[in-house]
């Protein structure tokens, strides 16, 4: 969970000035956290507060991603989403955008099965993108997380990607120089996987993620939770990265780790 949110931060300074190539310096003081990490952290706290008992997780990431991200109005996020988010009534609008993918991670490392990460990624998406591809794009992202926190090869993970969500027909070389901005799961949570199974380690695969341009912190967002969930973290690039949250984002951060710890 913690490497999407690196994703996010070391892509931040890239979402719209593009830098198509991998030799960038990785933490810049131009980083910082954005809507990615706040939405993460906040299914992650409602994933915590289920306390294992997931009948409610819906509810819970309605109230949370409310309650944890409206402090953050400038945070960068998407118009229907930021509606949805100071709604009176807020109810799910049909969207395919990329921002049911970068906030799943955390299911990917809560859940003991496939089965159980495919619903609690359905519950905490279905709240707002609840059009069949923002469903697609959630669950393709915490499955991917899942299967590589459980020990399956890059090749089994592209199989089952493939056979059950999206194309891996293609290589990130040969669509670097063409790929555009784009906020839709379509076209983001292809492009993120294909970033993590061409990489050699947590590092690469996010500098792989960045330089494929386009929504960069959202696209290194998805990439960095599966690639975490693989190679696992350097502490001194975990320590860094925390340097970034603030203290509220930090203590979810913490919470999420005692409650749910990962190594690797």
């Amino acid at each position: 969970m913690l490497g999407a949110i690196i994703g996010d931060i070391v892509g931040s300074r890239f979402e719209w000035n593009n830098y198509r190539a991998k030799d960038f310096e990785f933490f810049h003081k131009k980083c910082f956290f954005t809507d990615d990490s706040i939405m993460t952290l906040a299914i992650a706290k409602a994933l915590i507060e289920c306390n294992e008992n997931y009948d409610k997780l819906s509810d819970y990431a309605v109230k949370y991603m409310r309650k944890i991200g409206g402090p953050y109005p400038y945070s960068g996020y998407g118009g229907r989403f930021y509606e949805w988010m100071y709604s009176k009534t807020p109810a799910p609008y049909y969207s395919f955008g990329n921002g049911s993918a970068m906030r799943v991670s955390a299911c990917g490392f809560v859940a003991k099965t496939l089965d159980e990460v495919k619903e609690l990624s359905h519950k905490v998406t279905c709240v707002t993108h609840n059009h069949p591809e923002g469903l697609k794009g959630a669950e393709a992202t915490a499955v991917a997380v899942f299967l590589a926190k459980t020990g399956s090869s890059k090749e089994k993970i592209k199989k089952f990607i493939e056979r059950n969500y999206y194309s891996m027909d293609f290589m990130i070389d040969d669509i670097r120089d063409t790929y555009e901005f784009n906020e839709t799961c379509q076209d983001t949570v292809p492009q993120a996987i294909k970033a993590f199974l061409e990489s050699n380690s947590f590092v690469d695969a996010i500098r792989i993620a960045i330089s494929v341009g386009g929504d960069s912190d959202t696209l290194a967002c998805i990439t960095g939770g599966i690639a975490e969930a693989y190679y696992g973290i350097s502490e001194d690039i975990k320590e860094v990265a925390k340097s970034y949250l603030d203290e509220k984002l930090l203590k979810i951060l913490e919470e999420f780790y005692q409650k749910f710890p990962f190594n690797k």
